[in-house]
């Protein structure tokens, strides 16, 4: 795994402060979509899932115009698509926080692709690994309890 480079050694930063990272010729815009890949990728060559997509782009809203004003599409690009054995999809997106923008575009993807699973995944070793975004939220509610 190598990492992007700018003004010699310090490695790219993307807008939310990842460290953006290259595994096979592939940009990922943070070192844990970079090792979540790598996950998938044992996974289809174990023949664990049928295939996976990057950054796949699903329109939650068509483009339109509205009162003589041409809207662009709104869209959401995901981490990854994940087709598994039994043929359902699941959408995965890895998330350090979840901001505004991104539980409004969510919400969207729910309503308008009632049939597709979102998960939302944080890599914690604390806690083991890879938990989904809602198991992270419940043990830090758990251990704010307990003090």
């Amino acid at each position: 795994m190598r990492a992007a480079k700018q003004d010699g050694d310090q490695p790219k930063i993307s807008k939310y402060k990842n460290k953006i990272t290259f595994v096979d010729d592939i940009k990922f815009d943070s070192k844990a979509e970079s090792e979540y890949y790598l996950v998938l990728k044992e996974k289809l060559a174990r023949g664990e899932i049928q295939d996976m997509r990057l950054q796949p782009v699903y329109v939650l809203q068509d483009k339109c115009t509205r009162n003589g004003k041409n809207l662009q599409a709104i869209t959401y690009k995901a981490d990854f698509e994940v087709l598994y054995l039994d043929g359902s999809l699941e959408v995965i997106d890895i998330k350090g926080e979840e901001t505004e923008a991104f539980k409004i575009k969510a919400k969207m993807f729910m309503y308008k692709y009632p049939n597709m699973k979102l998960t939302l995944l944080k890599k914690v070793m604390k806690y083991g690994g890879w938990i989904t975004t809602d198991e992270y939220k419940e043990k830090k509610r758990e251990e704010k309890k307990a003090i």
